[in-house]
């Protein structure tokens, strides 16, 4: 199909008189603001501090066992296209004022009325994406994880790597512009951050020697106002942490797809930072490899990187540090502290000083780990790292190499936790992370370098790969982050790839068996649950309609785990691909 034909897109009107009803404009005071606007769910984490906390409490743990369907609503997206067999949903709904905004993984926009306590369809905008030439560099799944609202605009992302401005009250687009480049592997997956003016967009492609970025849209102009690259060019901060002789920096990967974070006090914006590329094969890029595998703090009207803080330099094991970053205000040692909380695929659970990126403490969330021994209590680097190396040894006996092909690391390459997003109970001081129990093989298949020569366009570059053998769990584990301390788990027979919600006195998540359940936040205690019949690869939210609160979840599994993974879940390879969105409450 060509390239015009893949721009088009297509917004169909499904409803009569109510569409006309024009909604009042999202400002950026209420965005700034949506912490204190409980009944609505205006941005990705719910508001700009990530902490995916609601302190709604008309179903609590008292009533929580007589939570039921409300209602639900059947999406689009199945089908597949390039290397997937089927789209999955890893959205969260955005709500304002009983309007609610869901996507399904092909990027297509539903605006949904759900006042009446029932759902009307209002509008949807399919942006139809090209499946197979888009389909076919999405590295892990036909996926798209949400919106962000401005004005009258419904703002999303298409996984061709386009930014779409969509009419809120006709579901018309109003203008789009290409933000990444399919041609060379980079594709969007991520919700768009606004804040201010600007729609923040993160990329990802690190699997196929992408260069990442974080691009800002000057929402008037509809034109770029930066882009920060997460590989540093040559004679740029950073660049003399990529010590080869051949432009691996070129190459380098550094994916930033996972939706960002920001502190108005401060005015900085907080984002994660992928795997360096190609993943397994360290070898191939001698040095820490910045700013891969890091958290960068950055000024949100310029780009410009204030710090950064590195949690696994010279990665071996595609261990991204892509997660969010949690922005919360509590006392460490004795005095309070502006937090900057991550939990990382390595493994690790890190608290920084989102003042100026200092360590405070970190500590394993995972039961088995294999790949160090723990962390610098000074620095917070693994024990092991010697930054006179450029190639890091780690754990030797579980680093792929030339001279150790076969490996087997823990966490495996889905990392403790994964791009799902965590909460924290601000009242209680706990930190909820979704992890996955895992340890995977690793075969090495080492690169040599060709000076001069570009690698292939649109192929993996990724030095080797994973088998999954062993069987992997999950858990709910909860962090005092006044002490860096574990203080609770919730096991789960599958690994966490949905995220979690909480409210003052429960924990919310989904599991790919399609189980939804809710915990007692102090004790981990499970409370209620619902079997969906689909698997549950997206995060619970929720909100009020007609004052009336209710929890939303998109169902219908997708991503990487059943063309990679099935093997350690088995009982999941009879759960089918589907695409609903489950809205519960209480009597």
């Amino acid at each position: 199909m060509a390239k015009t034909m893949r721009m088009a897109v297509v917004a169909l009107a499904l409803a009569g008189p109510a569409v006309a009803l024009a909604a009042d404009p999202v400002t950026p005071d209420q965005l700034l603001k949506a912490d204190q606007d409980p009944g609505n769910w205006l941005t990705h984490h719910k508001d700009y501090s990530a902490q995916r906390f609601s302190p709604l409490n008309q179903i609590n743990k008292d009533n929580v066992k007589n939570l039921h369907v409300a209602w639900t609503l059947q999406l689009g997206g199945v089908e597949g296209g390039g290397i997937w067999s089927h789209g999955g949903l890893e959205g969260t709904p955005i709500v304002k004022d009983g309007m609610m905004y869901v996507t399904d993984g092909w990027g297509s926009v539903y605006k949904i009325d759900t006042r009446g306590g029932q759902a009307k369809l209002l509008w949807k905008m399919d942006p139809k994406t090209d499946h197979d030439w888009a389909g076919a560099v999405a590295c892990c799944g036909v996926d798209n994880r949400g919106v962000a609202l401005a004005g009258n605009l419904v703002l999303s992302h298409s996984l061709d790597g386009r930014l779409i401005a969509t009419d809120s009250d006709t579901g018309k687009v109003v203008w789009q512009r290409q933000v990444a480049d399919p041609d060379k592997s980079e594709v969007i997956t991520a919700a768009p951050l606004v804040v201010k003016n600007l729609v923040i967009t993160g990329v990802a492609g690190a699997e196929y020697g992408i260069r990442g970025w974080i691009a800002a849209t000057d929402l008037d102009t509809h034109k770029e106002v930066w882009r920060t690259y997460t590989i540093p060019a040559k004679g740029e901060p950073g660049s003399n942490t990529w010590k080869d002789s051949y432009d691996a920096a070129a190459t380098g990967g550094g994916s930033t797809w996972v939706t960002g974070s920001y502190d108005a006090r401060t005015n900085t914006l907080f984002w994660g930072v992928g795997n360096p590329g190609p993943d397994w094969d360290s070898q191939y890029r001698p040095g820490d490899n910045l700013y891969t595998d890091s958290t960068l703090a950055l000024d949100v009207d310029t780009g410009k990187i204030k710090w950064h803080f590195q949690h696994t330099p010279n990665d071996p094991f595609d261990y991204d540090s892509v997660a969010e970053n949690v922005l919360v205000d509590a006392p460490v040692h004795g005095r309070t502290t502006h937090l900057d909380l991550e939990a990382d695929r390595n493994g690790f659970a890190y608290a920084v000083d989102r003042d100026n990126g200092s360590f405070l403490w970190g500590l394993p969330f995972v039961k088995k780990l294999t790949w160090t021994k723990g962390l610098d209590p000074e620095t917070g680097k693994p024990a092991e790292y010697d930054p006179k190396l450029a190639v890091q040894r780690y754990n030797p006996a579980v680093v792929p190499r030339k001279d150790n092909l076969v490996t087997v690391t823990c966490p495996g390459n889905m990392g403790g936790k994964n791009w799902p997003p965590t909460a924290y109970n601000p009242v209680l001081k706990e930190w909820y992370i979704p992890v996955i129990e895992s340890c995977n093989r690793i075969t090495e298949k080492p690169i040599t370098p060709t000076p001069g020569k570009p690698i292939a366009k649109r192929e993996m570059f990724t030095g080797g790969g994973p088998d999954q053998s062993e069987r992997i769990t999950g858990s709910v584990t909860a962090i005092d982050v006044t002490t860096g301390k574990e203080v609770g788990k919730h096991e789960t027979p599958y690994p966490m790839l949905g995220g979690l919600l909480a409210t003052p006195d429960l924990v919310f998540y989904g599991q790919p068996d399609g189980k939804v359940a809710a915990l007692d936040a102090k004790t981990l205690q499970q409370l209620w649950s619902f079997d969906t019949g689909g698997g549950v690869n997206a995060p619970p939210m929720t909100f009020t309609s007609d004052g009336k609160q209710y929890v939303a979840i998109l169902v219908g599994q997708g991503g990487a785990w059943d063309k990679w993974f099935i093997d350690s879940t088995p009982e999941l390879k009879t759960v089918q691909p589907g695409s609903m969105l489950f809205v519960f409450a209480v009597n």
